[in-house]
């Protein structure tokens, strides 16, 4: 079961750059959307997974918030030269730095013994969430070439970018405190 529960966590990091290609070279929105839910899915398994079984791992507690990051680089690069947005460049960015940000912290934290101030907490789960959905919903926009979709997952990308930032801020709080 471990090793299933860190293929899991694998597939993530795997698929990130397929989802990447799948996008920009070849435009199969449908399928990169497919790909996106099952990694977002597996996010969801690995974690639920670990605790029923209580194989938590050092281990998994470093990779999977590494895996989300990647995935979520993979997918707002894509996004942004697909769309060719300002918009959706910018939010992205601000998004990424508050993910680089964070795992500095957490780099951080582990050299001062003080790991527990970085955890992964609630409101990052549903950041990450919030980030994956509004990023499906793109896909979903873009396979349907709806540009009123678009438009509405621009607020969606708000909303995430709001949540990011919020967590972001705790996180550099409580390590800073101390």
């Amino acid at each position: 079961m471990k090793y299933f529960i860190q293929s899991l966590t694998l597939f993530r990091i795997i698929s990130a750059p397929l989802i990447f290609l799948i996008i920009t070279l070849y435009e199969y929105y449908g399928w990169a959307l497919i790909l996106l839910l099952l990694a977002s899915l597996s996010d969801y398994w690995d974690g639920y997974l670990a605790r029923k079984y209580n194989l938590e791992s050092v281990l998994g507690e470093i990779l999977d918030p590494i895996a989300d990051k990647i995935l979520i680089v993979f997918i707002v690069v894509a996004l942004t030269l697909e769309l060719s947005s300002l918009i959706f460049g910018f939010m992205g960015s601000l998004i990424l730095a508050r993910e680089f940000w964070v795992g500095a912290l957490r780099d951080f934290n582990s050299r001062n013994d003080n790991s527990h101030l970085t955890k992964v907490t609630f409101l990052a789960k549903i950041k990450t969430t919030l980030q994956l959905m509004t990023f499906c919903i793109f896909l979903i926009g873009l396979y349907l070439n709806n540009a009123l979709i678009l438009f509405s997952a621009n607020f969606l990308l708000f909303l995430a970018l709001i949540v990011t930032i919020q967590t972001g801020l705790s996180y550099t709080f409580a390590s800073f405190r101390n």
